[in-house]
């Protein structure tokens, strides 16, 4: 009788979860049984189904292989589980595309990261074969440490309307806020391989379901341990505007802006278009057409953050700390700099000592390095847009390059000003130690352009 009550018990705890599935309107991408919803694109990797898990083998010498799906998804919650072997690199495309007129069909769009390299990176959000790294986990050391090696791991992706979002094991790693891709399908990849090691390694998948309806109230809560990175052009989200976030210059208009040796704008050499602020090329003479521009208000502590894109062979920087009044000859005006450069074409990245006027530097002074990975500087190219930040906390200094942190100083330091002592402001006296200053965009004679320019205050 009571083995009896047990089995109804069970039978019905069985109907319950099936219910409960139900109503919260989830469905399997994946039926545990054979590939009849998916196509293979790109690479030739192996993939099979055993045991109702998808099973992807790496293959040397292909390209990056993926399973994607024939249907296509716009907004969506994932949920699947991973186990992926030591060494191989994986990821879960969501919103890709593959069009024969673009790349030749090259798989493009979000991925979410599968990995087990000592970065630690897994659940960021990488931008296949078109933005590159738009969420590493370089500033959520939480989410860093989600990921266990090993083992199966759960992941989660949130993506509604601009809104994408990640966990894995119900610890949050991403919060990024892009608008590049509004649908396309989901991917299960075996990500190329270039050493005989990694021959015949495995991923695979398995509990591989969606929800597309009913979305908000299902979202999880976000961890506001976890910065929310934003793409929007020239757009604040409500997040940031609650953070204390204003846009240093709106997208239109000069307002708040001024030449660095002017009481006004620069009449030539700027120009404002589609929501773009470019500085005009002139032969790579620094100064001598627009000149820079300059806030027309002070900074103290603030974190400031700025799209770039150059082009190629091009110049320029960020300066803060400014003072317009330093400098009133030919020139560019004095303050600490970020600088901007095409390293391998520009005759500037091997002045200096030791690479520290290269991208990202703190100019004349400290070279950016990346101490995240050994593959180097996370620099998205020339013609590309790249990210650059900068946070100021009394003295403390930070240069980040596209989320990734490449220079780190104190600015009133005994050491910061031996470095100085060593450069080409050795005689602007108490140089970057000012106790505010104006933000620059260089003039450096090249076309380089900005948008996204946003600030907040400490």
């Amino acid at each position: 009788m009571m083995k009896k009550v047990k089995i109804e018990f069970l039978l019905l705890l069985l109907i319950s979860c099936y219910s409960v599935s139900a109503q919260e309107n989830w469905e399997f991408l994946f039926n545990g049984k054979d590939l009849t919803n998916f196509q293979q694109l790109n690479g030739e990797a192996d993939y099979k189904v055993v045991n109702q898990e998808l099973i992807g083998t790496s293959k040397i010498g292909v390209p990056n292989s993926f399973m994607a799906t024939k249907k296509t998804y716009g907004d969506f919650i994932l949920e699947f589980d991973v186990f992926v072997e030591n060494g191989l690199n994986s990821g879960v495309q969501f919103r890709s595309l593959s069009n024969p007129d673009i790349m030749d069909g090259r798989v493009h769009g979000y991925q979410c990261e599968i990995e087990t390299s000592a970065r630690k990176w897994a659940g960021g959000v990488y931008d296949e074969a078109r933005n590159g790294w738009l969420y590493p986990l370089t500033r959520n050391p939480k989410g860093q440490n989600a990921f266990k090696p090993g083992e199966w791991n759960h992941y989660r992706i949130e993506a509604v309307g601009s809104s994408i979002r990640t966990w894995i094991n119900g610890i949050q790693c991403a919060n990024l806020v892009d608008d590049t891709t509004a649908e396309g399908f989901i991917a299960f990849q075996v990500h190329s391989i270039h050493d005989n090691t990694l021959e015949g390694k495995i991923v695979k998948w398995k509990n591989i379901k969606i929800k597309t309806t009913d979305l908000e109230s299902s979202r999880k809560q976000v961890d506001n341990e976890v910065p929310e990175i934003s793409y929007l052009k020239n757009q604040l989200t409500a997040d940031e505007t609650r953070k204390g976030w204003r846009l240093l210059w709106d997208g239109k208009t000069t307002d708040g802006w001024r030449g660095a040796k002017l009481d006004k704008f620069p009449e030539k050499g700027w120009e404002i278009k589609d929501g773009i602020l470019s500085v005009l090329s002139s032969g790579g003479a620094e100064s001598r057409n627009g000149g820079d521009i300059v806030t027309t208000n002070v900074f103290s502590n603030f974190e400031l953050c700025v799209d770039f894109k150059l082009t190629e062979g091009a110049n320029s920087g960020i300066k803060y700390f400014v003072d317009s009044e330093l400098n009133k000859g030919e020139g560019s005006a004095i303050g600490l700099e970020f600088q901007i450069l095409d390293d391998e074409k520009h005759p500037d990245a091997k002045k200096g000592k030791n690479g520290n006027r290269t991208v990202g530097s703190l100019y004349d002074l400290i070279r950016a390095e990346n101490n995240e990975s050994s593959r180097g500087k996370n620099f998205k190219g020339i013609n590309n847009w790249n990210n650059a930040r900068i946070v100021v906390k009394d003295g403390h200094v930070e240069h980040w390059l596209n989320q990734v942190k490449v220079v780190e100083f104190d600015r009133f330091s005994q050491v910061f000003r031996a470095l100085v002592e060593h450069s080409k402001y050795e005689k602007w006296g108490n140089f970057g130690q000012l106790p505010n200053g104006l933000i620059l965009l260089q003039d450096h004679g090249d076309k380089v352009s900005f948008k996204n320019i946003k600030i907040r205050e400490f």
